[in-house]
């Protein structure tokens, strides 16, 4: 994909985490995400983005925080959340979207 626009239009749902490496809430929250992706399977995609390599597409969704959470249905935004997040409750939010 070469833009933000079409990876959030890839599939009808689409998790975009925006995160730092140097982010110790980030690190914690990899192998959460990692789970969650993997559970999701072919049905959701999800879209890691490091806010220093992909700084256009975070200052264009006014990420301010690590790690945010944007949950996409069809192209359109559906939900936020900045900050740690339960895996379970994330994973909820991606399948209430489906």
């Amino acid at each position: 994909m070469n833009t933000y626009d079409e990876a959030i239009r890839s599939k009808s749902v689409v998790l975009v985490e925006f995160y730092a490496t140097w982010c110790m809430h980030c690190r914690a929250m990899a192998p959460i995400v990692d789970e969650v992706a993997e559970i999701l399977g072919d049905t959701a995609y999800v879209l890691q983005l490091d806010v220093d390599k992909n700084q256009e597409a975070a200052n264009g969704e006014d990420v301010e925080a690590t790690p945010t959470f944007i949950l996409y249905r069809d192209g359109r935004k559906v939900w936020r959340h900045e900050g740690e997040i339960d895996g379970n409750t994330l994973l909820h939010k991606v399948q209430t979207a489906l």
